[in-house]
C-alpha cells in the first residue's frame, strides 16, 4: 500500500509540475513579437513630433497585442493598441531616411485614449490604424516587419 501512495504521489507532482510548467512556456507568437519590439525599437524616430515627445513605450506581446504611449513635455499622453487578430495590413508613408509606419486593422479596432490634453481634456476613441514613427530603415526590413505581421496574426488565428 505505501509502493502505492508513494507512486500516486509521485505521479500528482508530475502533474502539477507539467501544468506549472505549461503556464511558463513561450505564447505562440513569441520570436515575432520579439523581432517586431526589437525592429520598432531600433528604428523609432522621437523626433518626428516636433522634439516634443519626453518619452515612449512601444510594447509588443506574445498574446499578440501591440501597445505604443506616447508621453509629450507638456504632460500630454497619447495610447494606441491593438490586438493582431484584427491586423489587415500596414503601409509606410516616407523616405528610408525618416517615415511613418501605418499599422491598418479590419476595423475600429485600434484603441486610442488621449489624457492630460489643454485642448480636450481626457478622450477615449477607436480607430482603423495606428501611426508610429521611424527613422533609418530600408525596404527590406519593411518587408520582414509586414511578414512577421501576417506571420503573428495568422498564428493567434489558429
Amino acid at each position: 500500500m505505501k509502493k502505492f501512495t508513494i507512486s500516486l504521489k509521485i505521479a500528482a507532482y508530475a502533474l502539477l509540475c507539467t501544468v506549472f510548467l505549461s503556464f511558463s512556456a513561450y505564447g505562440p507568437t513569441e520570436e515575432e513579437a520579439v523581432y517586431v519590439q526589437q525592429k520598432l525599437y531600433d528604428h523609432y524616430n522621437a523626433e518626428a513630433k516636433g522634439g516634443l515627445i519626453k518619452k515612449y513605450e512601444l510594447h509588443v506581446t506574445n498574446t499578440g497585442f501591440c501597445r505604443y504611449k506616447c508621453f509629450f513635455n507638456n504632460g500630454k499622453i497619447e495610447y494606441f493598441s491593438f490586438n493582431f487578430l484584427k491586423y489587415k495590413d500596414i503601409d509606410y508613408a516616407g523616405t528610408s531616411q525618416s517615415g511613418t509606419l501605418i499599422l491598418r486593422t479590419k476595423g475600429d479596432d485600434v484603441i486610442v485614449q488621449t489624457y492630460n490634453d489643454s485642448k480636450g481634456g481626457d478622450i477615449d476613441s477607436m480607430a482603423t490604424f495606428m501611426a508610429i514613427p521611424l527613422k533609418n530603415i530600408e525596404p527590406e526590413e519593411l518587408n520582414q516587419l509586414m511578414e512577421k505581421f501576417q506571420q503573428m496574426s495568422s498564428k493567434l488565428r489558429q
